[in-house]
């Protein structure tokens, strides 16, 4: 079963959905460490999160470790599963309350990048890693 969630079909142009979604999650996770006051810990105390200190190093913890398993490839959709988790919590936690707030547009507005890395990581998470990736190597049968 593990094989087969691994397994990813030999698409080269994967590579450029992988990388732009890899490069956006690792420096996002970094910048919740290295610019707590803004996208950190202040930034989950503001949305509302009790031990926000804990869900911000959580989360860049898990936005760093899944951005670089993606820029080479390797449990992808794994990797883009956990993303999905994450950028759900985020839509729902700081996007939603834009729509009951400032309306319609300013909520598709705001909510722009977050849509974009929600698709990128469906996408990967149904296509895998593509031929340049470390799964493509490891896990598909050489028949």
């Amino acid at each position: 079963m593990l094989k087969d969630i691994l397994k990813t079909d030999n698409s080269k142009t994967t590579i450029i959905i992988r990388l732009m979604v890899s490069l956006v999650f690792l420096s996002e996770g970094l910048q919740k460490f290295l610019r707590p006051e803004s996208v950190g810990s202040r930034r989950f105390e503001k949305i509302g999160f009790d031990d926000f200190e804990f869900w911000a190093n959580f989360v860049g913890t898990f936005e760093i470790l899944c951005g670089l398993l993606l820029i080479v490839g390797i449990f992808t959709r794994i990797s883009a599963f956990i993303l999905v988790i994450i950028m759900a919590v985020a839509f729902f936690t700081t996007k939603i309350p834009i729509l009951w707030e400032k309306g319609f547009w300013d909520f598709l507005h705001d909510s722009r990048t977050d849509w974009a890395m929600m698709m990128g990581s469906l996408f990967l998470l149904l296509k895998g890693s593509g031929k340049l990736g470390l799964d493509y190597l490891f896990f598909n049968s050489k028949s």
